[in-house]
């Protein structure tokens, strides 16, 4: 039997790459779920692993200040706003914004790729 979601791949239902190189789901594999027989099936996100904290190699600690974004984080450390999610990862939040909602925080700023 063929894997059912490289036949939707194959067939151009969804691309081959669906997420973004910076994505948190960039290598998550997709499966699919079948509600009621006869019914289509729905493609969905496998679960995201995110490594312990402990285990994050860490490459600067910041202390919020008033003003702070998720997004402006990303930008300062890694270039990229889109990148705040790795240091969501690292703090072990579930909300980015948690990570800026207290002024004097202090959080981890992970090394990328560790």
């Amino acid at each position: 039997m063929n894997d059912p979601i490289q036949m939707l791949i194959d067939a151009g239902a969804i691309p081959s790459v669906p997420f973004d190189a910076q994505s948190r789901y960039n290598g998550v594999p997709l499966a699919l779920h079948t509600a009621r027989p006869g019914e289509p099936p729905l493609a969905y996100v496998k679960r995201r692993f995110v490594p312990a904290p402990s285990s994050v190699a860490v490459a600067a600690r910041h202390v919020v200040s008033a003003m702070e974004r998720p997004d402006l984080l990303g930008a300062k450390y890694f270039a990229e706003p889109l990148l705040y999610w790795r240091i969501a990862d690292a703090n072990a939040v579930v909300d980015p914004n948690e990570l800026t909602d207290t002024m004097g925080r202090r959080i981890l700023i992970p090394v990328i790729g560790g």
